[in-house]
């Protein structure tokens, strides 16, 4: 398994994950900052200087599960992990990942008030050249307000907390060994769905409330938002696929085989393997059947109605050229052929 140990700069995180591996029997320290510092490395600086933290770079989130599963793969027992994650997207893509790979992972938060942060950020020894203090310490003030924003939105309730704020590391690390051993901190209730291993048919469902607005769900294991629906599993029907993962999904009963809209083939993009998506018409649900929807909790983490303009800002770009089909064939009653969501003559 793995203990991530998460928090806002200054939390203690890296010394309280020294500490806890003294404490849990067999277990590692994987610190992903040495991922990032390989980044310079291995990708052009241009392309470096595009971003502003590592963390946004796809192919550092990809070596962090990668690296994860490989360690547990040789060194077995546990990992501790101590890395800021403030952006649910992100964990959603690295903790599913790494359930793909059924590694369970136990989310810590170290939580001490704001003000004892800024003390400690003042305090921290930086490096010694012209402005390094300067730029270093406002560049922990800096993140003090993602922090409180993912505090308000999401973490608090993904995450177990500990207030480390009057604790040594020492003492830190026994209340996060405790809250493992004793339960309070369960792994990271997510859905584990296999990694593909070759192109993939998948199924997707679109359903619409009575202003016609179209039915989106966020799902825990993955970043960004997706139609109901999944991967057509060996032997089975495409448009009873999408039945049975809207049933699964949302507990809204298809009683009719929904209508083909779309189809899409998506080209592969490394470590994606791509291959065709469908997109079927579920038709309209009245207020009634749409307040019954469900959200199973390992697999989704909220759902919404939205109008074609809202969904632009949700999908991917892919994402969101594949629904604008759907949407046209719906109108003319005729499917549409797309190619990664353009339409081919």
């Amino acid at each position: 398994m793995i203990v991530w140990i998460n928090g806002a700069f200054g939390a203690g995180k890296t010394t309280a994950a020294r500490e806890l591996i003294e404490l849990i029997p067999n277990s590692t320290l994987f610190d992903p900052e040495v991922i990032g510092g390989a980044l310079p490395h291995l990708l052009p600086p241009k392309h470096l200087a595009e971003v502003g933290d590592f963390q946004d770079l796809p192919i550092w989130r990809r070596l962090v599960i990668d690296t994860a599963a490989a360690m547990l793969a040789e060194l077995g027992g546990t990992l501790v992990v101590p890395m800021t994650l403030l952006r649910q997207e992100y964990r959603d893509e690295i903790f599913g990942g790494l359930a793909a790979r059924r590694i369970a992972v136990r989310h810590i938060l170290l939580a001490p008030a704001e003000t004892i942060l800024r003390q400690r950020i003042a305090q921290r020894e930086v490096p010694d050249t012209p402005d390094g203090e300067l730029r270093t310490r406002q560049w922990a003030y800096d993140r003090i307000e993602p922090y409180r924003s993912a505090l308000a939105s999401w973490l608090t309730a993904d995450a177990h907390p500990v207030d480390n704020g009057h604790l040594t590391p020492r003492q830190t690390a026994a209340r996060i060994a405790e809250a493992v051993a004793g339960g309070a901190a369960p792994a990271c209730d997510i859905v584990q769905t296999p990694e593909p291993t070759a192109e993939t048919l998948a199924a997707g469902v679109l359903l619409f409330d009575e202003q016609d607005r179209v039915l989106l769900v966020d799902p825990t294991y993955k970043p960004g938002w997706e139609f109901p629906g999944g991967v057509v599993e060996p032997g089975e029907a495409p448009a009873r696929a999408g039945m049975r993962e809207v049933a699964e999904e949302t507990g809204i009963h298809l009683e009719d085989v929904p209508r083909l809209l779309v189809v899409d083939w998506e080209p592969p993009a490394p470590p994606g393997y791509g291959g065709l998506r469908l997109l079927f018409d579920g038709g309209r649900l009245d207020a009634v059947r749409a307040g019954r929807l469900l959200l199973p909790g390992p697999e989704l983490r909220d759902w919404r109605f939205v109008t074609e303009e809202e969904a632009a800002e949700l999908l991917p770009p892919v994402r969101y050229e594949r629904l604008r089909g759907a949407l046209r064939a719906r109108e003319r009653g005729a499917a549409l052929y797309l190619e990664a969501g353009v339409p081919t003559p």
